[in-house]
């Protein structure tokens, strides 16, 4: 008899097993198609550089520009969820992000790519922030956080292989090699969100919201401190991990001498890192307290980051010691993401899911685009990229404290 035989039809949550995977498995592609089309293409960031006569400081403008796109995106999609359900929004975001895609590949022009990317940016949100109203659909407190974690496992996957990928993609050809790469996952993630995912919002649960309504909500979110102090700290915890992403890709290759397969392998670890950070946050579910995880987990990250600011300063900084530090850091991320986003979007009941996940992925998009280009001003370097994810770290290690204080002083208000 398999081991399956002894295993319960039904998950602890109520919802059956055969459901939990098949979210696990559409809800992990979808979530993935956005960072996969961020990470994919940094190896290239050279040779587009070359291919388009411009700048590597314009081709990083490209990762910024989704980025923003992302953010906007977020906003409008979210909304948009609540009041049309989750399936219509989805699949036109979806679809959108696919034809891009294409004509990414076929941009002459730094200028003209920054805008498609823009543009990418703003059709992929449907994939982010719409995957995040259908968890809380269906779940809520540690439930949410042991799903979250579970669908983690797979988007993660996508992001540690992506620069692979792409390393392999310029080698057998070109860079718009990789945008197609991208429009065919795409189109991938949107026919399984059309044959396997149901609609999560039914009808009479719909918010047609005004303006002023959704002045309203937005007001009342900022308001709640249950919301708040969790979605600041995912908030700040993602712009430190993305300022390392956007940015070393050129100081492993220009200033420490990585090839781009080798770039890409380092990254891949530290999506691993990331990846055992998650999972192990995961298995502690049932022995610890969110709180304390997000904790350890800040702890190991701060850890990360003062062991980068002590390889320069002893002047060792080299492709063994830089990303020791990276990874640590890296696996600090995947205890706190699942945790804090969990706490911040369990706060909120179903009806104003999407406008909850859509504020706080719009904010963090955002600022996953302007910190790191603020922490590069002065260039991109490895002393600039560990400022920058020093002082990140610090701040999201206040937001955790400042989550903690609320939680301790009154119970979540929302099941």
């Amino acid at each position: 008899m398999s081991a399956a035989a002894f295993m319960p039809p039904v998950a602890a949550d109520g919802h059956s097993r055969r459901f939990i995977a098949t979210m696990v498995f559409v809800l992990g592609a979808l979530s993935a198609t956005a960072p996969i089309a961020i990470d994919v293409y940094l190896p290239a960031f050279p040779a587009m550089a070359d291919a388009l006569g411009t700048p590597e400081s314009r081709i990083q403008l490209t990762l910024t520009a989704m980025m923003v796109g992302l953010a906007i995106g977020q906003a409008v999609v979210g909304p948009l969820s609540d009041r049309f359900g989750r399936r219509k929004p989805l699949l036109l975001g979806m679809a959108t992000f696919t034809v891009v895609s294409i004509l990414c590949a076929v941009a002459t022009s730094a200028d003209l790519l920054i805008a498609l990317r823009f543009v990418q940016g703003l059709s992929g949100a449907a994939g982010v922030v719409v995957a995040r109203a259908v968890i809380r659909d269906h779940f809520a407190g540690d439930d949410m956080t042991r799903f979250t974690a579970k669908m983690m496992f797979v988007t993660m996957l996508a992001p540690m292989l992506g620069p692979v990928v792409g390393a392999q993609l310029i080698r057998l050809g070109p860079w718009p090699l990789i945008f197609f790469f991208m429009a065919f996952l795409s189109a991938l993630s949107t026919f399984l969100v059309w044959k396997f995912l149901p609609e999560s919002l039914p009808a009479e649960e719909r918010r047609s919201m005004t303006a002023r309504e959704f002045g309203s909500a937005l007001s009342t979110l900022v308001r709640d401190a249950h919301f708040m102090a969790p979605t600041i700290a995912v908030i700040l915890n993602f712009a430190m991990l993305f300022t390392y992403v956007s940015t070393f890709s050129f100081i492993s290759q220009n200033e420490l001498g990585a090839s781009p397969g080798f770039y890409s392998l380092i990254f891949a670890v530290g999506t691993l890192a990331l990846l055992v950070g998650n999972q192990a946050n995961m298995l502690a579910i049932n022995r610890s307290t969110p709180e304390r995880r997000m904790i350890v987990g800040m702890a190991i990250s701060l850890a990360g980051v003062a062991w980068l600011a002590g390889v320069q300063f002893a002047d060792a900084a080299n492709l063994w010691t830089v990303p020791a530090g990276i990874c640590t850091m890296m696996l600090g991320c995947g205890v706190v993401f699942p945790n804090a986003g969990a706490a911040a979007m369990s706060s909120q009941p179903p009806q104003i899911a999407g406008t909850a996940s859509a504020f706080m992925g719009s904010v963090q998009m955002a600022a996953g685009g302007i910190l790191p280009a603020l922490a590069t001003i002065g260039g991109v370097t490895l002393a600039n990229m560990t400022l920058g994810v020093g002082v990140n770290a610090a701040a999201t290690a206040a937001a955790i404290v400042w989550t903690i204080v609320v939680y301790r002083k009154s119970p979540q208000p929302v099941a």
